[in-house]
């Protein structure tokens, strides 16, 4: 265990002082390792959390998507805001963290089946010490869509508080054909969840 990790456990220190401290390491432990760069939630948000842990926003009172553009992990570069007129899927992921890579194959079968519907997927990578990671990972998984690569998560941090903002690894956001955002869920998806989050905005005309 690193230092960083690691609580102080001398036996002359305070008892409260001592839960002080573990209470403070606990909270760095949760932000640092499970989960990712977060703006915040709360507020009026203007979502709804459904019981299925899909939050969704109604048409007309959607915030548009923050400027997610950058280097991907294949060394091209993307910018999310030229897929507008498409519906997008952004998937918040890391090569090391097991839900993210128990849903790929669930997201790589919609992507293929959803591509001529006009549905394009984009992933963030994030937190993978070396880009050769994650592109192995995608190259194993057949991923056929661009992540763009987000070692400290910049990117996420661009999302307004308040907002549906990715909060964690995996985190996943259906942006609408006008470049606002739809729907989130902060949870590894099935297909079947996969389409219900984005079946209903795919439907809107």
């Amino acid at each position: 265990m690193s230092a960083a990790c690691r609580a102080d456990q001398r036996p002359n220190r305070p008892r409260a002082v001592l839960r002080v401290a573990g209470a403070a390491l606990a909270a760095l432990v949760l932000s640092a390792c499970g989960s990712g760069g977060t703006s915040g939630g709360g507020g009026n948000s203007g979502f709804v959390s459904g019981k299925d842990g899909i939050s969704t926003v109604a048409k007309g009172s959607r915030d548009t998507a923050p400027d997610l553009s950058g280097k991907t992990v294949d060394g091209k570069q993307v910018d999310v805001a030229d897929y507008k007129g498409k519906v997008v899927v952004l998937n918040v992921w890391g090569s090391w963290c097991p839900p993210c890579r128990a849903e790929t194959p669930n997201l790589v079968k919609v992507a293929k089946e959803t591509a001529a519907e006009g549905v394009q997927f984009v992933g963030i990578n994030t937190r993978d010490a070396s880009i050769s990671l994650p592109r192995a990972f995608e190259e194993e998984q057949g991923v056929p869509y661009p992540s763009l690569y987000d070692p400290t998560g910049k990117l996420m941090l661009r999302f307004k508080k308040g907002t549906l903002n990715p909060q964690t690894i995996p985190s996943t956001i259906v942006i609408d054909r006008d470049g606002k955002i739809a729907a989130r869920t902060l949870q590894a998806l099935s297909e079947d969840k996969l389409h219900e989050m984005l079946d209903p905005v795919l439907a809107e005309k």
